[in-house]
């Protein structure tokens, strides 16, 4: 049985046990609540001397190049954990107010966290936000501008698998440590620390270990294209397949984050078939689902008119509502088809 682990928290004196509470699950969960790309396919790296030839006719860098341009944005997150113990991931600074963005399960339960910068400088953090259904948290340090080296996002929708990626992060409290690798998949699901399920994750086989969480996959022009976030494992180890919550959900959720502290999704209540069409699995006691008459068995075929064919379809449009408004869902029931409103809930945290 394959194992999926959180990628950072680690525990440095329990490496293990802060991470398998979380992690431990199967690779897709359904839930139904809703919730550019590099320009080549090739990693070149390069040799110091070769500075004219580092960037290449697509507007691309060398391993070596993209280290050096995109390292000083990235930092070590630590938090107090119980006993004593210190869990740490990875950041990346957000923009140049002092936000940082990283895994919320690096920062699960506390109020501040200790960043450490590239030149080994270390600061206090307010947490500002955290949001376990993205498993993204935003955190704020009180520095000099210059040591804010901000990290621009890409539009992760525009990732095309094959395309280069470089990870940078803390794994195993390393800190400024580079790995390589391309894009293996993209649209996979992966499960939130609060067991809902991220959309959209990108998965790919640079080296993603215990300590890594929070920090960016970077394309080839040192854009952040997601947050890396967990690994599937047998050993516990990198194992070369690694996924990343996508940049263009960090942008909304840090948004959201900054702005009002928190985020809250629209909830309807209900399991759905892991693939192939919105087929409801079950329906959890008293939430909206039940309440409106969905049975299980149905299959969602519309919400609001808008044509949904499968379960990242139905989450998606779940998504651009907010909590406490009534959609319309059509779903086929025994042949027949019904017409159910409901007033979305808001998703338990």
């Amino acid at each position: 049985m394959h194992r999926i682990r959180i990628a950072a928290a680690a525990a440095v004196a329990a490496l293990a046990i802060g991470i398998a509470g979380i992690g431990v699950g199967t690779l897709v969960r359904d839930d139904g609540d809703g919730s550019g790309g590099a320009a080549t396919t090739t990693v070149t790296v390069a040799s110091s001397e070769s500075t004219a030839s580092s960037v290449s006719q697509q507007g691309t860098f060398s391993v070596a190049d993209l280290y050096a341009r995109a390292s000083s944005g990235v930092v070590e997150v630590a938090v107090g954990a119980a006993g004593g113990a210190q869990a740490q991931g990875s950041g990346f600074v957000y923009d140049d107010d002092g936000h940082i963005v990283t895994n919320e399960h690096v920062v699960e339960g506390a109020s501040t966290a200790t960043i450490r910068f590239p030149d080994g400088s270390t600061a206090e953090a307010d947490v500002v936000g955290t949001d376990p259904s993205t498993d993204l948290a935003v955190v704020k340090v009180d520095v000099p501008a210059v040591k804010l080296d901000e990290l621009a996002l890409a539009d992760s929708s525009a990732l095309r698998v094959g395309d280069g990626v470089v990870a940078i992060g803390s794994p195993f409290g390393l800190e400024g440590t580079v790995t390589a690798g391309i894009v293996s998949a993209l649209h996979r699901e992966i499960v939130s620390p609060n067991d809902f399920t991220i959309d959209d994750a990108i998965q790919t086989d640079a080296a993603i270990n215990h300590g890594n969480s929070g920090g960016p996959l970077l394309d080839l022009r040192g854009r952040v294209v997601g947050i890396t976030s967990q690994i599937r494992s047998d050993s516990g180890g990198n194992e070369g397949v690694g996924f990343a919550v996508p940049s263009n959900t960090v942008r909304r959720i840090a948004t959201e984050l900054i702005r009002d502290g928190s985020v809250e999704h629209a909830y309807l209540g209900v399991s759905l078939a892991p693939e192939g069409a919105a087929r409801v699995v079950s329906v959890r006691d008293g939430t909206p689902a039940e309440d409106a008459g969905v049975e299980a068995g149905d299959v969602v075929t519309k919400i609001d008119g808008v044509d949904v064919e499968s379960g990242v379809d139905l989450r998606g449009e779940l998504d651009r509502h907010e909590p406490g408004e009534s959609v319309t869902l059509t779903v086929t029931r025994g042949g027949g088809e019904e017409t159910l409103t409901v007033t979305l809930g808001t998703r338990p945290s």
